[in-house]
């Protein structure tokens, strides 16, 4: 199997603390841990790369640390969730759902028994490309209020050879979320949709 070669590792941290109306009494916190890594499969089709998930687990757990310690390490603060891949333009789509696993693993296994799907998206892309990565809330899809999305890039990654493998968390809901559906303090938490 191929070693995981990483370039970078970057931490964004954003604080949203006005959306119109009035002042929330905490800001919303989102951030989003990106590492840009060689892709080991990049110019050629290879027939046989799913055994590299198990290779990047290592790598998702400390993503997923680095981004809690950046929201101050406490996981119950911790309500949202989201993942994403930027595949360099010699690799392929594919490569991107390597990170299906071991990112929802990751986070999953850093909040303790998170029921939701983590949701995702992947695209091929140049340097700088940005993404959208969807977030929803940890135990209930069906939270309309935590539907999310966070718009993550690097102005100098992912290159033609590269991945960039992005993980989010977020501490809430959208600023004044309130068009219904069923409430975070609603959650059963069973099936991870309610």
């Amino acid at each position: 199997m191929p070693d995981v070669v990483v370039r970078k590792i970057v931490t964004l941290v954003e604080e949203i603390h006005h959306e119109f109306g009035p002042v929330p009494d905490q800001p919303l916190r989102r951030v989003a841990t990106v590492a840009v890594i060689k892709n080991p499969y990049a110019g050629a089709y290879h027939a046989d790369i799913a055994e590299f998930m198990e290779d990047l687990k290592p790598l998702g757990l400390q993503m997923a640390q680095k981004g809690l310690a950046a929201l101050g390490g406490d996981e119950t603060v911790v309500q949202g969730y989201g993942k994403g891949s930027i595949v360099g333009i010699d690799g392929e789509l594919e490569h991107g759902a390597l990170w299906h696993v071991p990112g929802g693993y990751a986070m999953r296994e850093l909040l303790g028994d998170a029921a939701a799907i983590v949701p995702s998206t992947k695209k091929v892309g140049g340097v700088g490309a940005r993404l959208d990565v969807p977030i929803t809330h940890i135990n209930a899809s069906y939270v309309r209020s935590h539907f999310d999305a966070m718009e993550i890039g690097l102005n100098d990654g992912p290159r033609a050879d590269e991945l960039a493998f992005i993980l989010v968390m977020t501490t809430g809901a959208r600023i004044h979320a309130r068009v219904g559906g069923l409430a975070a303090n609603d959650v059963e938490g069973k099936d991870g949709l309610r």
